[in-house]
């Protein structure tokens, strides 16, 4: 008798969905979730994707990825681009081939446009130009709260509750046509964004760019550099602060603090994006018992 609501309303795939700024945790924390409740984790990073680039992309080590089977890492070579639109397309495809084998998709990474178009329903069919709506949209980020509310005004559109999400949403929509009113996303999602107090933040990066040396970051860079200095690949946080140096331009120590400083400033966006694009629950992970509680929290909205 219960089924009678659902009739005629798809039901919504459950997924968890980890982001957060670079050197948080998310991959060690993906992969606890996916022990824990039958998962797989689908990469939502979009350096992960290029064969031959582990180190500087912080790829799930073979190891970790031998624990939990992982998708979209090593799915394109390093000549060849990769976009949202690939990502949502790719992303979608994996998250049913978990599902069809029972499992739970746990979507973890910290590149928020990707995973954001994915949990917004952008279909891939249809008449709507997507490079055009990502291009679009990536061009409204720079705008305060006040600008676009302006835009929002100007274009005679009402937003219950103003926020940035719904703006941007609804001045696509104006500026795109009705054709994606009506996408609804076909998943449900517990978005998940963990975060560190600042000064803790910049120390974990600091760290990781250190192993990153000490585990041959240098070697990777240097072959990008030598063979395919201009692919999009190479444009990569972790790789272009390292070509000055190749060129001897800069001392080894310099672009090692080059890279770290530039690391530090990608954390800050992310942490921006995420708090003003995406409906999230924050976790700071220098508290006590918080690998429980996300752990609990995950729990009950599967239940649910």
């Amino acid at each position: 008798e219960k089924m009678g609501i659902f009739q005629g309303k798809k039901m919504k795939t459950k997924i968890i969905v980890i982001v957060g700024p670079t050197a948080v945790g998310k991959t060690a924390l993906a992969i606890e979730v996916a022990k824990r409740f039958g998962g797989e984790v689908v990469s939502g990073d979009s350096q992960q994707v290029y064969r031959g680039l582990d180190i500087g992309t912080a790829k799930a080590s073979p190891e970790e990825q031998a624990v939990v089977p992982h998708h979209l890492i090593d799915v394109r070579e390093v000549t060849e681009s990769y976009s949202a639109f690939d990502f949502v397309s790719e992303a979608k495809a994996a998250i049913e081939d978990i599902q069809s084998r029972g499992k739970l998709a746990i979507i973890a990474g910290g590149t928020g446009l990707y995973i954001q178009s994915l949990l917004e329903g952008y279909h891939l069919g249809g008449e709507t130009p997507h490079e055009e709506i990502l291009a679009y949209r990536t061009s409204l980020e720079p705008y305060s709260d006040e600008e676009l509310a302006h835009l929002v005004e100007q274009a005679g559109l009402e937003i219950p509750q103003f926020n940035r999400r719904r703006a941007m949403r609804a001045l696509e929509i104006a500026h795109f046509g009705q054709d994606l009113e009506n996408q609804e996303s076909p998943y449900e999602p517990l978005i998940i964004c963990l975060d560190d107090e600042r000064s803790q933040l910049y120390e974990r990066i600091n760290r990781r760019v250190d192993l990153m040396f000490e585990a041959g970051l240098l070697d990777e860079a240097k072959w990008l550099f030598d063979h395919y200095p201009d692919v999009q690949a190479a444009k990569g946080i972790g790789y272009k602060e390292l070509f000055p140096y190749f060129r001897g331009e800069q001392t080894l120590e310099e672009a090692s603090e080059s890279l770290k400083q530039a690391t530090r400033r990608f954390a800050k966006r992310q942490l921006t994006w995420f708090r003003n694009r995406m409906q999230v629950t924050f976790y700071q992970i220098g508290e006590p018992d918080v690998q429980d509680r996300i752990l609990s929290q995950i729990e009950e909205f599967l239940d649910d």
